[in-house]
């Protein structure tokens, strides 16, 4: 299945049936009174957040969604039938807008249904309009129209953890190792080319959601490589891993490395180059002690003056995993506690 985070939509939703008019006619009552029974409610688009899917490719590949329209109402006082609804069920985090680019929904709450677009009601039937003076009305509502337009689906990820870094850092074996994830592993670089995610199971019972954002290459704010399709993921984490590579094939240092990711976050937006971070060495398997200590110091000196905590592991052996996994784990349940307080 492709990864979808973004898909344009041609939506229509059902018109409401008009209502109707009708005379009895029975025996022996030869004036009958109006009985036109009321139109159906044209269906309603509805889109429902759920945590069982986690790209957009339903949608497109449907292209467009129209709903039926309602019956009209039919003598004996008979209600039309109504237009079905179309349910699509899109993953936590979608987004919604107009084609003016107004956001008309936000949707990170599983159940949570809005409507893309609704049915027009149906017409009232002849028999709502009779009166005392008026006691044969030869008229009924007509349906209203149905909502149409074109809607636009944005999907950023939602996880509490985002991991980031260079192509081949090891974010993807980080990510098998901690969590539920079996994302592709490789010794080459883009070997992710979604954002993938895992949950990890503390000791409390509790747990929470990391997310593998794709590797980043210099000029990926600009669009370059996975450029900003993958970055806008980054914003709805609470907290980011920024993984380096100490034994880079390439032979970049790791103040290089962190520079050039530092770079393409801040040029993509305040919202990203603020979050809380924690610096994280991998692959010190492969150094020896003495490696190991002047990692460390480079890693100091190439801080960029940010000053951020920092972990050394291997993600291969498990070598410090455990203890880098309770950093993250207690700054969201500090940020959830936060969160709480306020609501």
């Amino acid at each position: 299945m492709r990864f979808i985070d973004e898909v344009s939509i041609e939506v229509r939703a059902g018109n409401g049936g008009a209502g109707g008019v009708s005379f009895r006619r029975e025996k022996y009552i030869p004036k009958g009174g109006p009985d036109g029974g009321d139109g159906g409610r044209g269906g309603h688009v509805v889109l429902i957040a759920s945590t069982r899917k986690n790209t957009l490719q339903e949608l497109y590949l449907k292209k467009r969604l129209f709903a039926k329209n309602g019956q009209p109402g039919m003598g004996k006082d008979r209600h039309g039938r109504n237009g079905e609804d179309i349910e699509v069920e899109v993953p936590l985090g979608t987004m919604v807008r107009n084609e003016q680019g107004d956001l008309l929904a936000d949707l990170n709450t599983a159940g949570e249904r809005f409507f893309l677009a609704r049915g027009g009601q149906g017409g009232l039937g002849n028999a709502r309009f009779k009166t005392s003076t008026n006691r044969a009305p030869r008229y009924a509502q007509p349906g209203e129209p149905g909502e149409e337009g074109r809607r636009m689906l944005e999907l950023k990820v939602m996880a509490d953890v985002g991991l980031l870094g260079l192509p081949n850092a090891g974010k993807s074996t980080l990510l098998a190792r901690i969590s539920n994830a079996r994302p592709k592993v490789a010794d080459y670089p883009f070997t992710t080319l979604k954002p993938m995610l895992g949950e990890v199971f503390t000791d409390d019972a509790d747990a929470f959601v990391v997310a593998d954002i794709p590797g980043l290459i210099e000029g990926a704010h600009e669009g370059k490589g996975l450029g900003m399709r993958f970055l806008r993921h980054v914003e709805r984490t609470k907290l980011l891993l920024h993984l380096v590579d100490a034994a880079s094939l390439s032979g970049a240092g790791i103040a290089a490395q962190l520079a050039e990711v530092e770079e393409e976050l801040k040029g993509y937006g305040e919202s990203v180059w603020n979050k809380q971070r924690l610096l994280v060495i991998n692959k010190i398997d492969a150094l020896d002690e003495e490696l190991r200590q002047k990692v460390l110091e480079e890693t100091q000196e190439g801080n960029l003056g940010r000053k951020l905590p920092v972990f050394m592991i291997s993600a291969v052996t498990g070598e410090g995993v455990q203890e880098l996994m309770h950093a993250p784990y207690a700054e969201v349940k500090k940020m959830r506690e936060a969160e709480d307080a306020e609501t």
